[in-house]
């Protein structure tokens, strides 16, 4: 693992394999290790930036309210370290809260990408129902904790043909949850309520857009993705058929 610091707290990232940049951004309640299964397939002809977004995995919590943004601006400091020194362009990929994120880098550093991949995400804000629904989250969390919290909602994130055939899945998310505290996920959540609309970006990036919706997707539905897809100039849409919010080809240790 390497490291840099970013408002005074440790962040932490690994780099695998050699050839053109791609940075992978795990969602909410995750941390790095959700990109294994990607990271042997990508490691052969990429280098691949996986860090633990503050407060998730190794790296260290920063306190106060953050947002969207400020994330990106984590992310920033591990690229300026890896990436900007050789001044190349690359590729971010985001599942889920980490697509909010790869968006809001974006929308601040446009020039350094090559490439954008949403993976069960989506530019669009919350609306006030979806906001209702994180108050209602984060009031959950205050009284019950983050891992009640957790066991809580996980279920709700694969489709119901993938827990038939790996019933284990949903536990091994809250097994890689386990760290979290609860003013972690508050914090994510805040920010998740708080994001603005990022449509707009989709429509002025010239560059390709890779979009991976699951068709049974509760959380990030594939007629949101689906909508979005044709504001981008140049788009890829990749449908996961028996997938929910959770890619059936994520692997989850």
């Amino acid at each position: 693992m390497k490291q840099v610091s970013f408002k005074n707290k440790k962040i932490f990232y690994r780099v695998v394999g050699k050839g053109k940049p791609v940075v992978l951004l795990h969602g909410f309640a995750e941390d790095g290790s959700l990109w294994n299964y990607q990271i042997e397939k990508l490691k052969q002809n990429f280098q691949v930036i996986i860090p633990d977004l503050p407060g998730s995995g190794a790296s260290e919590m920063i306190e106060g309210k953050l947002s969207i943004s400020d994330y990106a601006d984590a992310i920033k400091s591990i690229v300026d370290v890896e990436i900007r020194k050789d001044a190349i362009a690359f590729t971010i990929i985001g599942h889920s809260m980490g697509g909010y994120i790869s968006l809001a880098f974006a929308e601040k550093y446009l020039e350094l990408l090559n490439g954008i991949g949403l993976f069960h995400s989506t530019s669009f804000a919350d609306d006030d129902q979806k906001k209702e629904a994180r108050n209602k989250g984060i009031d959950f969390i205050k009284k019950n904790g983050a891992e009640t919290f957790l066991k809580n909602t996980a279920q709700n994130l694969f489709s119901e043909t993938t827990k038939k055939e790996n019933p284990a899945l949903p536990k091994k998310l809250i097994t890689l949850s386990k760290n979290l505290t609860p003013d972690v996920l508050i914090q994510y959540y805040e920010a998740i309520r708080d994001r603005p609309d990022r449509s707009s970006i989709l429509k002025y990036f010239a560059k390709p857009v890779l979009f991976i919706q699951g068709f049974y997707d509760n959380a990030t539905p594939l007629q949101s993705g689906l909508e979005q897809s044709h504001m981008a100039p140049v788009t890829y849409f990749k449908i996961l058929k028996d997938s929910g919010h959770v890619g059936r080809r994520i692997k989850l240790n």
